[in-house]
């Protein structure tokens, strides 16, 4: 069992990320035209890994699909606040472009700072 939260080796930095679905293809579909699940599953979260770079970004990216149907509830929201923890899922990994992973959305940011010392406080940016 794990917590799904960010972590890596040393984590130096720490922030936050956030994403809108691609309109055409999002991680749903993309999933679903690929065979790796049905219409009836839905894609609860998603984690990406790249790592061990030295300098220079080396494809492919690995990407864990969290998974689930949405087991009698009327929607994942329901579905998650009704399954307690561990919340159980099914995981699904696969190894992409960098840039395959990011066509799953339209926009994507990323924060980081110093062991998220500031993450969250208001920042005026001078020139």
């Amino acid at each position: 069992m794990q917590n799904f939260r960010a972590s890596v080796q040393y984590n130096d930095l720490k922030g936050s990320v956030a994403a809108d679905n691609a309109d055409k293809n999002d991680a749903h579909k993309w999933l679903v035209e690929n065979g790796y699940i049905n219409d009836s599953e839905y894609v609860l979260g998603i984690r990406m890994w790249a790592g061990e770079n030295q300098g220079t970004h080396r494809d492919p990216v690995s990407v864990t699909f969290l998974i689930s149907e949405l087991q009698g509830d009327r929607n994942i929201p329901e579905m998650v606040q009704a399954s307690g923890e561990p919340l159980q899922v099914k995981e699904i990994r696969v190894d992409m472009n960098i840039a395959d992973f990011f066509a799953l959305f339209k926009r994507f940011e990323v924060t980081l700072s110093n062991g998220g010392l500031i993450e969250g406080k208001a920042i005026a940016a001078n020139g």
